[in-house]
């Protein structure tokens, strides 16, 4: 059986999930590898307003391909998610983020985060790129366009298929 989900997602919603439960995920997400996380962060120590409200949200760790003729992104497959292991405690604990997108494990620090928050991680499959995009319906640039493929996007997603990675309680398949 697969789980609906809609972004904003709520704690409530994102601790019920399990390891290994089978999401269609709809809704907004925003993307983000590691130069928009280093960013986002020292924005934090700062003090400044973050270009996009994270607080319910999910961060899709891609960098997506120009989009084809007729198609609002192109590939969009995800990237190695430990590059943001620095980083996503903070995003988690001080910006309410509710769920991660990626492929491979991520380190006891966000895992202690997300136990502690109530936040899930996603896995994408990798090598899928294209069968991802199918499920994006919308896409823009929202922050640091500087970083080209790498700048903050906007995603409208329409039932993206993903299995949940780690749970809210540190379960985890890749343990």
């Amino acid at each position: 059986m697969k789980i609906q989900l809609r972004t904003p997602l709520d704690e409530t919603a994102v601790r019920a999930l399990r390891a290994g439960d089978r999401v269609q995920l709809s809704g907004v997400v925003y993307t983000g590898r590691d130069a928009a996380h280093k960013r986002l962060v020292a924005m934090l120590d700062a003090g400044e307003k973050l270009p996009v409200e994270l607080s319910g949200q999910a961060i899709y760790f891609v960098g997506p391909c120009p989009a084809p003729p007729g198609r609002p992104i192109g590939s969009a497959g995800p990237t190695t998610s430990g590059r943001m292991d620095a980083y996503s405690p903070r995003l988690i604990a001080e910006c309410g983020l509710r769920a991660m997108i990626g492929k491979g494990d991520r380190n006891a620090a966000v895992r202690a985060a997300m136990r502690n928050h109530g936040c899930v991680y996603f896995a994408a499959t990798g090598g899928a790129g294209a069968l991802i995009a199918r499920s994006i319906v919308r896409a823009e640039v929202v922050a640091f366009p500087d970083l080209g493929p790498e700048a903050i996007y906007r995603l409208e997603l329409d039932r993206l298929e993903l299995v949940v990675a780690i749970d809210a309680d540190g379960n985890s398949l890749y343990r």
